[in-house]
């Protein structure tokens, strides 16, 4: 059993919490907030301070902290994650430079992995979209988001997306509808057809099975920076490798 803690208790948070809780595989210890509002839970709650945390990590002992608060909050417990040895996974959208480049030497003492996205089928997507622009080169590329209506910024999974394709972030086509948690589309426009790889996040539960699903593999790795691509692409290799001695067992 994983032990963690949740930082950050938000509606995101509130969701990944619950699917923690509901996992055998994992204790949810307790919850970090950087805010003092009251929080309906019987988990233990604390308040993220860079002073104080390290006392808490070590009275409160977790192999791993999940973090879905904000892009600043790993400025206040980064150094005591480094300290106590713990693995960090984190689904905060869009990091600053600097914020990213610190979480970068964090992974040389501990496990890191930091996703603008952390659902699972979006990072299926992402590596589908990459391994087919390198198929068809060729191909005209659009990026659709959708996302609720008091979203102001554009998706910073639509940005990932682009960056990893070489679109311009200029190409992004946004909209703000209703209450959508979350939908992305890379649109491929051949000759005679049409390929449109498409992810909808129903629920905000998403982003706590995305995180379980991140947790258990990046327990399987050493000390490093990753992301959620690079760990989901090393596992279907090794999926892939096992398929070919068994077939080759059988030849």
């Amino acid at each position: 059993m994983i032990r963690v803690g949740l930082v950050g208790y938000g509606k995101a948070g509130k969701a990944v919490a619950d699917v923690l809780v509901q996992d055998e595989r994992f204790e949810l210890c307790w919850i970090a907030r950087r805010s003092n509002k009251p929080t309906a839970t019987e988990i233990p709650v604390t308040r993220l301070d860079k002073t104080t945390f390290s006392d808490w990590l070590a009275q409160h002992p977790v192999d791993a902290v999940v973090d879905f608060s904000d892009s600043e909050a790993v400025l206040e417990y980064g150094e005591a994650l480094r300290k106590h040895k713990l693995m960090l996974v984190s689904a905060i959208s869009c990091y600053p430079p600097s914020t990213l480049s610190y979480m970068q030497t964090l992974g040389e003492d501990i496990r890191v992995m930091n996703s603008p996205n952390i659902t699972l089928g979006i990072n299926f997507l992402m590596l589908a979209a990459r391994l087919l622009r390198r198929i068809a080169p060729f191909a005209d590329v659009g990026i659709v988001e959708q996302h609720f209506r008091d979203k102001s910024e554009v998706s910073g999974t639509a940005k990932r997306i682009a960056e990893t394709l070489s679109v311009d972030e200029d190409e992004i086509t946004s909209l703000r509808l209703g209450g959508i948690i979350g939908h992305h589309e890379v649109i491929f426009g051949f000759p005679h057809q049409t390929v449109r790889l498409i992810h909808d996040s129903i629920r905000r539960e998403a982003f706590g099975t995305g995180a379980a699903f991140a947790l258990t593999l990046l327990a399987t790795r050493s000390t490093g920076f990753y992301t959620y691509e690079e760990l989901l692409l090393d596992m279907l290799r090794r999926e892939l490798q096992n398929d070919g001695e068994v077939s080759a067992a059988y030849a």
